[in-house]
């Protein structure tokens, strides 16, 4: 399970994956150059200048985190105060050690120069979220984001969700005296706000309050940012929901492309799949990763009955798909790694007969499921050997020989996507109630409700000194706006003198920042704020770094442009050109796929889906479509 899934390609994989990366908008300015800091970044919009009243501000105009910040290094040339405003010009010098940010009850520490660039706009700069807010009312825009978005971003969308609702709670009622209302809206779950016109959420749930905004809040576009799929997805599911019409824009004109959903749409995928229809083994199902393309899923259902899955939802799949039918052949595609972790978890469970009974399986995995059932399915678990996602990747043997020498006490979180060695670790701290393995909701969950544990514990028998609780981030960086935002709501409830210690395990090959040198401070690497290295060790994705807060506010601008050109007659509107470039791929447009519309083939595996989350079932029409495919191979 520890071995690098499809080895002999993945050299050459990686080669051209950080390749096709020195093109993205990264902070670089190109692969072997110096990296520049966020306060020193600038980008130019090629758009004419617009009539829009919406204000623009460039990154290096924005005010930097106001949060009370501790450093782990003493420069004694200079006064440190209390609320020191965060300078991401100062560079720490590297430890043997991950850099990590703590949270505590009176502010946050960041510990490293990547964790420093992470830290540094936590805080949101109220202007922005003022000009953002102010542009996406007149313009009657939602906005969709993937928790993977930049920590700067994330802030600012945070907040004008947040404002959102609470204009809207305001006018509604007019109690500005409700302190448990108001408090909800400051302090609690954003995407369970009904009125906020943002939404920060995993790729499936995009979709959902993509159509909340538009049904209930009157949104007439939508705004993804995430990468192309998942545009791509969130209009396929307005569509089905009956708002097709309404139009959903990218960040960007350029291609937002996916490591893993690329994997899917290789031919060799294609014949792995064609090699399931013809397989004699058994009635097959394909359950497909949600993170693909409308494209891959379709062709997938032309060849092979498909259902999609989530990191949080696949082990129940393939659970209850066993059941529904027992001799059901699973291809599990296309992130190699979260399949064999899938297969390493139940040869776990299997090996471990004294912990893992008939019983337990019953009570804690499927009601109708017992250790021999699991080893048939486990058999019957195909894996495609050649797909991974190029962030999760890199958490390879340097990360995980650091994470059990250096952090053996800690709490180890890992998404399902990441290579086995470090799944491994984070699996058997699982069984001992010191870690998570899941989808990014698991993981916000788990650190949640460890926090509240202890804090409770605090409260019964407090301690003399804080209690600080390390947790490894075995998933990408940008998920720890939201932790960082629940962490803090939970201490301020509480009171307690507890503290969360965020860990990003990247390699220290990666960490490669300089002290004292006037021409090369920063060199790629954590420290240049990208947290990547095929040393081993990525804290963030290159293609999601594509949507960036300039690049969103020149959006806006091009909307309340075509707006307002559509009403002046006879005038080009060279903003509604603009914003076709914006919108998802259209490759399934008016294609169809052995007698049947493409697009309703590719959405066919999320209803399926659908059907499952709501009835815990596989649909009849699946079950039906299998076991056909058995007959007809």
């Amino acid at each position: 399970v520890g071995s690098s899934p499809g080895s002999s390609n993945i050299s050459s994989w990686s080669s051209n994956a950080v390749q096709r990366m020195s093109t993205f908008p990264l902070k670089a300015k190109s692969p072997a150059s110096t990296m520049v800091l966020p306060n020193q970044r600038r980008r130019s919009s090629n758009l004419a200048p617009s009539k829009s009243s919406l204000p623009r501000l460039e990154t290096s105009q924005r005010n930097k985190s106001t949060v009370s910040l501790t450093y782990d290094y003493y420069d004694e040339t200079t006064e440190y105060q209390d609320d020191y405003v965060f300078d991401g010009s100062i560079v720490a010098e590297n430890t043997a050690t991950f850099p990590s940010i703590v949270i505590a009850p009176d502010g946050i520490v960041p510990q490293g120069s990547f964790a420093e660039a992470q830290a540094e706009y936590l805080d949101p700069d109220l202007e922005a979220v003022d000009a953002l807010y102010d542009g996406l009312v007149e313009s009657n825009i939602g906005i969709v984001a993937h928790y993977y978005m930049d920590v700067e971003i994330q802030s600012i969308l945070q907040a004008v969700g947040r404002k959102s609702a609470r204009m809207t709670y305001e006018k509604k009622s007019g109690d500005l005296n409700d302190t448990a209302a108001l408090d909800q809206i400051e302090n609690g779950d954003l995407n369970k706000l009904s009125d906020s016109i943002v939404s920060i959420a995993d790729s499936l749930a995009m979709g959902d309050h993509a159509v909340r905004m538009v049904r209930d809040l009157g949104a007439t576009s939508i705004v993804c940012l995430g990468v192309d799929f998942m545009a791509e997805s969130v209009q396929a599911i307005l569509d089905k929901n009956g708002y097709g019409h309404v139009p959903v824009y990218r960040a960007t004109q350029r291609a937002i492309g996916c490591s893993l959903a690329e994997s899917a749409e290789s031919r060799s995928y294609r014949a792995w799949l064609q090699m399931a229809a013809d397989s004699q083994k058994g009635p097959p199902l394909h359950v497909v990763y949600i993170n693909t393309s409308l494209e891959s899923k379709a062709m997938s259902s032309s060849i092979v009955p498909t259902i999609t899955c989530t990191s949080s939802n696949v082990l129940r799949t393939i659970l209850q798909a066993s059941v529904q039918i027992p001799d059901v052949q699973i291809y599990y595609g296309p992130d190699t790694y979260m399949g064999e972790n899938l297969v390493s978890l139940f040869d776990a469970i299997l090996q471990s007969p004294e912990t893992w009974s008939d019983e337990r399986v019953r009570n804690d995995l499927h009601p109708e499921h017992n250790r021999e059932t699991l080893r048939i399915l486990r058999d019957n678990i195909s894996v495609f050997p050649n797909g991974n996602c190029v962030v999760h990747h890199m958490f390879g043997g340097d990360v995980v020989k650091t994470v059990k020498e250096e952090y053996a006490d800690a709490y180890v979180t890992a998404h399902l996507e990441v290579p086995g060695e470090m799944f491994q670790i984070a699996m058997e701290k699982s069984l001992e109630g010191k870690g998570a393995v899941g989808s990014t909701s698991n993981i916000l969950e788990f650190i949640s409700d460890k926090v509240k544990e202890v804090s409770a514990e605090e409260a019964i028998n407090p301690s003399s000194a804080a209690r600080r609780l390390q947790f490894v981030l075995g998933t990408e960086a940008g998920m720890v706006t939201s932790i960082v935002k629940a962490v803090k709501t939970i201490l301020d409830a509480t009171g307690q003198q507890v503290e969360a210690e965020i860990i990003f395990p990247v390699a220290s090959e990666a960490m490669t920042a300089t002290v004292g040198d006037d021409h090369l401070a920063v060199v790629p690497g954590v420290s240049g704020s990208e947290g990547c290295s095929t040393a081993g060790g990525c804290a963030t994705c290159p293609f999601m770094k594509m949507n960036d807060l300039d690049a969103l506010t020149d959006l806006i601008t091009m909307v309340n442009d075509a707006q307002e050109t559509r009403n002046i007659e006879n005038h080009a509107n060279f903003s509604q050109v603009s914003l076709n470039g914006h919108l998802p791929p259209q490759r399934l447009k008016g294609k169809m796929l052995n007698g049947r519309n493409a697009i309703e083939l590719g959405v066919l595996p999320i209803m399926h889906m659908r059907h499952f989350m709501a009835k815990q079932e596989l649909p009849d029409e699946l079950v039906q479509s299998v076991h056909a495919a058995n007959r007809s191979s």
